[in-house]
C-alpha cells in the first residue's frame, strides 16, 4: 500500500498571519517557506492557494509561482462582492479577473474560479442581493475559462442551490468547501453531478457534524485546512480521532520549527486520519495533481494510488 499523498485544496496564504501579522501587530517574521516545509514532510503533495478578491487573487498567483507544487484560484468571496461596485466600473473589474485567470491558466497555475458563493452569516460585510448578483456573474468566468469552481456556502443553501441549478451548464465541476451545513444541505449539494464537498476542522466540531459528514460518499469528499482558520480544536468532536501531533508555540515565542498555536497549517490536513475511524471505510489515497491542464484538480478524489 502506498503512502497517502494529500492535496490541501484550501490554504489562505495571502492572510496576514502567514506574514506574521495578527490583528494588525507584527508578531514574527513571514514564514511561508517554513510552513511549506512542514507540509511537504507531512505528506502534502500539492496545495491550492485561495483567492478571495481581485487583489488577493493576484497575490495568490504570485505565491503559486514560487513552487511547482502550488496552485491557486481566482475569484471574489461573497463577503467581498461589494468590491465590484466600489471599483466604480463592475464590468471592468470583472474583465480584470478574467485577464488574471487567463494569465494564470497560461502559466499552469490557476485551477479554479473562486472563492465565490453566498454567506448569509456575514451580511454585515455584503448584502445578500449583491452577493447573489456577483456569485452568478462569476459563472461567466468559469464558463469562459472552462474551469471548475471553488465554492462557499454559509446559511444560504436554498439560494446557493437555486443559482447552481440556473448555471449548471456553465461550469464543469466544483467543490463546496469548508462544509458546515445540515444533512439536508449535504443532500442538496450531492444532487449536483461533479460537485464535491470540502471538509475541514469546522466540519467536525460536534457529534452532529460527524454524523452529517459520515453521509458524504468518500468519492465526493475533499480534504482541506482552510488555514490559517478552521483548525481542529481540543473542544471539537473530531479531536478524539487525531493521531498526529506537531509541537507548537505561541506567536509571541515564535520558533520556525514549531507551528504557531491557534494558527492552522497545511501540515495539519489530517482528516485522512479522522474520517476512517468513524466512517468505517477505507480512505481514498490522494493522487498528486498532474501538471496537465486537462485532468483538473477535482480528479484528486477519484484516483487511487497503488
Amino acid at each position: 500500500m502506498a503512502t497517502i499523498r494529500m492535496i490541501d485544496i484550501a490554504v489562505n496564504f495571502t492572510d496576514g498571519m502567514f506574514k506574521g501579522v495578527y490583528n494588525g501587530k507584527q508578531c514574527h517574521v513571514a514564514d511561508i517557506p517554513s510552513v511549506l516545509s512542514r507540509a511537504w514532510s507531512a505528506g502534502v503533495d500539492r496545495i491550492i492557494v485561495t483567492g478571495g478578491s481581485l487583489e488577493e487573487s493576484r497575490e495568490a498567483l504570485a505565491i503559486a509561482e514560487t513552487d511547482g507544487r502550488l496552485f491557486c484560484t481566482v475569484g471574489v468571496h461573497p463577503t467581498r462582492c461589494k468590491e465590484f461596485e466600489e471599483s466604480g466600473d463592475p464590468e471592468k473589474h470583472f474583465q480584470a479577473l478574467l485577464s488574471l485567470a487567463k494569465e494564470g491558466v497560461e502559466k499552469g497555475k490557476v485551477v479554479a474560479v473562486g472563492e465565490c458563493g453566498l454567506d448569509y452569516d456575514r451580511l454585515h460585510f455584503c448584502p445578500s442581493e449583491i452577493q447573489k448578483k456577483y456569485f452568478e456573474k462569476q459563472f461567466e468566468l468559469a464558463d469562459a475559462m472552462k474551469l471548475p469552481m471553488f465554492l462557499h456556502m454559509r446559511a444560504a443553501a436554498k439560494d446557493f442551490c437555486d443559482i447552481l441549478s440556473r448555471n449548471k451548464e456553465r461550469f464543469s465541476a466544483g467543490v463546496a468547501h469548508s462544509f458546515t451545513g445540515s444533512a439536508e444541505d449535504r443532500d442538496k449539494l450531492l444532487s449536483f453531478n461533479d460537485l464535491f464537498i470540502g471538509v475541514n476542522g469546522c466540519s467536525l466540531k460536534t457529534a452532529e457534524n460527524l454524523e452529517v459528514v459520515r453521509g458524504i460518499p468518500v468519492e465526493r469528499m475533499m480534504i482541506e485546512t482552510d488555514s490559517p482558520y478552521c483548525e481542529i480544536k481540543n473542544t471539537h468532536a473530531g479531536i478524539n480521532f487525531v493521531k498526529s501531533v506537531w509541537p507548537s508555540k505561541k506567536k509571541e515565542k515564535y520558533d520556525q520549527d514549531c507551528i504557531v498555536k491557534g494558527r492552522n497549517e497545511p501540515c495539519l490536513v489530517r482528516y485522512a486520519e479522522i474520517l476512517p475511524s468513524w466512517c468505517l471505510i477505507n480512505w481514498i489515497h490522494f493522487l498528486a495533481l498532474f501538471p496537465g491542464k486537462s485532468l483538473g484538480w477535482w480528479q484528486a478524489v477519484k484516483v487511487l494510488l497503488t
